[in-house]
């Protein structure tokens, strides 16, 4: 690892909603856990998407964004309401999957970390759910061009489902990579008894992959079953991995085991390229209202600073990541804390709590 003299641009995308609250405040956490770490600042490059870019550009999610993006390192994505947008936006597809689909990001890493001093379902969750974020059961992911669903008469739909190989192996090695570099346990999540051939092939795939690493302890569940077990020992598992729309469940279900989902960060990434996006929504009822918890987009952001430490081989990327990782941890112990987590703190009042945390 060396020592950071790069400076990395990195793109800011507000979105909608309480997006344009929690993704400043992360920015704000960033370049004060960079100063501390000794890393030059960031150039930050704002881009526009959502409404915002609707009304701005014709378009929630431009092409010109889409042309910036591919020329930066890697980029902030607030969240984004699409379900709100005017027709024919609404019923395209989103920002998010846009970007996600343009730049093959297919693995979505969402942790699930219970703090000291703050309510959780099972006190002590410190696990990682990797999900497949390509193909799967959502419509979006199944084909090159239009959904996977269709209807041929109106009282008839169909939706399909992919599995392949490929897509299996590399989320799989990267679950195996995070799992050896945690606590060397890994979970399959499928659904075999019922669907055999695809999530048959996800289970087996991964097990197979799991062979060439002897040194994580690897077992499996139905994805029945897995809600179950996490909700009583959610303490109990490290890394899940898991296709698509099982991984968005169960990380949803585990960001509100671990306290909120306001505290649940995740990236996309691929080998190339990743993205940081908060796993929650854009909260439109608090929007504006400086209420929203803005944790989850701090310690997805710190996440991808970690990321492009790996990447660069930068050991002050991940010096500030984990930073921010015990700041946040240390604010929320201190009794520093936003509504839903019992607290009174604003969303920039929290931030500006652990930008000053990161110093010390």
């Amino acid at each position: 690892m060396r020592i950071s003299v790069t400076s990395y641009r990195l793109g800011v995308l507000e979105g909608d909603g309480i997006g344009p609250e929690i993704v400043p405040a992360a920015i704000l956490v960033v370049d004060a856990a960079l100063a501390a770490a000794g890393a030059p600042p960031v150039e930050w490059v704002e881009l526009p998407l959502g409404s915002s870019a609707i009304d701005t550009h014709g378009d929630p999610i431009p092409d010109s964004t889409l042309t910036a993006l591919e020329g930066l390192d890697a980029w902030l994505l607030g969240p984004h309401d699409s379900a709100a947008y005017p027709e024919p936006y609404r019923s395209r597809l989103n920002p998010s999957g846009t970007i996600r689909k343009h730049f093959d990001l297919f693995a979505n890493i969402r942790p699930a970390k219970s703090f000291e001093g703050a309510d959780a379902v099972v006190p002590g969750t410190d696990l990682v759910i990797v999900r497949e974020n390509t193909q799967g059961f959502y419509a979006d992911r199944s084909t090159y061009k239009g959904t996977g669903e269709f209807m041929p008469t109106p009282d008839v739909a169909i939706a399909m489902g992919i599995i392949t190989r490929p897509a299996v192996e590399r989320i799989a090695v990267e679950a195996f990579e995070l799992a050896a570099r945690r606590r060397g346990k890994l979970t399959i999540v499928h659904k075999a008894n019922v669907l055999k051939l695809t999530t048959g092939l996800f289970r087996d795939v991964c097990q197979e992959v799991g062979a060439r690493y002897p040194q994580v302890t690897v077992d499996d569940f139905h994805i029945d079953a897995m809600t179950v077990h996490l909700v009583r020992r959610a303490d109990d598992f490290d890394v899940i991995v898991t296709e698509n729309m099982f991984g968005d469940i169960l990380s949803d279900l585990t960001g509100e085991i671990a306290g909120s989902l306001g505290i649940a960060p995740s990236i996309n990434a691929s080998h190339e390229r990743a993205m940081a996006q908060a796993a929650h929504g854009s909260a439109p009822d608090i929007a504006g209202q400086d209420l929203a918890n803005p944790i989850a987009m701090i310690l997805s952001s710190a996440m991808l600073l970690d990321w492009l430490g790996a990447r660069h081989e930068d050991i002050t990327l991940s010096q500030a990541a984990a930073r921010i990782e015990a700041a946040v941890a240390d604010t929320v112990r201190s009794g520093t804390r936003t509504r839903d987590m019992s607290g009174t703190a604003g969303t920039r009042a929290f931030a500006e709590a652990v930008a000053a945390g990161v110093k010390r």
